[in-house]
């Protein structure tokens, strides 16, 4: 067999075992039919049980969350969404939206009265560039495009997740339990801690 004859021969040997490398490889990552992706975890991580009624628990929780900077929307008296925005080094952005929803607790005779449910998500933004050519009417000719262009900068969303980690849980409900034993009032309501008058800032 002569050289040339050879050569078509080996490139088709090799390209059928590069196929079957990546056909390999790709098996491994793509998700497999019906499996999902939740698995449900049999901890309380993302919800306590508290010795108030559930508007009064969720009083708390949205005291919990002003006091850390966030700006808390009620959708009612036992549901509410506050939401924080944070700027990343490398120009990413990042926003995070907590939930808090308070029932009542699933035992009548049970001394803890409501039970706080929360969840957190993190949105992921980047910015990113796009650039639109001009062009200019030259009447009988139509439409010119000129060489020059204008930019503009639009936040995209590259990301969304829920917040999975028990730290986080955690450190939560350490700042509910702060308010959910003293007066309703915020510190700003309490005498004699107002705003100072716009002249002596």
């Amino acid at each position: 067999m002569s050289l040339s004859c050879k050569f078509p021969v080996i490139r088709s040997f090799v390209s059928a075992i590069l196929l079957l490398q990546l056909w390999g490889c790709g098996s491994l990552h793509a998700p497999t039919p019906g499996h999902p992706v939740e698995s449900f975890d049999a901890t309380d991580r993302f919800s306590r049980s508290v010795d108030l009624e559930p508007p009064e628990a969720c009083e708390a929780a949205r005291q919990a969350l002003l006091s850390q900077g966030y700006l808390v929307s009620t959708v009612q008296n036992t549901e509410m969404r506050g939401r924080k925005n944070f700027q990343m080094v490398g120009g990413q952005h990042v926003e995070m939206e907590i939930r808090v929803v308070c029932t009542a607790a699933a035992r009548p005779d049970d001394e803890r009265r409501a039970t706080v449910f929360v969840s957190a998500v993190q949105e992921h933004f980047e910015l990113k560039k796009s650039s639109n050519s001009a062009s200019v009417g030259v009447g009988a000719l139509g439409s010119l495009s000129l060489p020059f262009s204008t930019g503009t900068d639009s936040m995209v969303k590259v990301a969304s997740e829920t917040v999975t980690a028990p730290r986080f849980y955690d450190r939560f409900f350490e700042i509910l339990d702060r308010y959910l034993h003293i007066p309703s009032k915020l510190p700003s309501d309490q005498p004699g801690s107002g705003l100072m008058p716009f002249s002596e800032f």
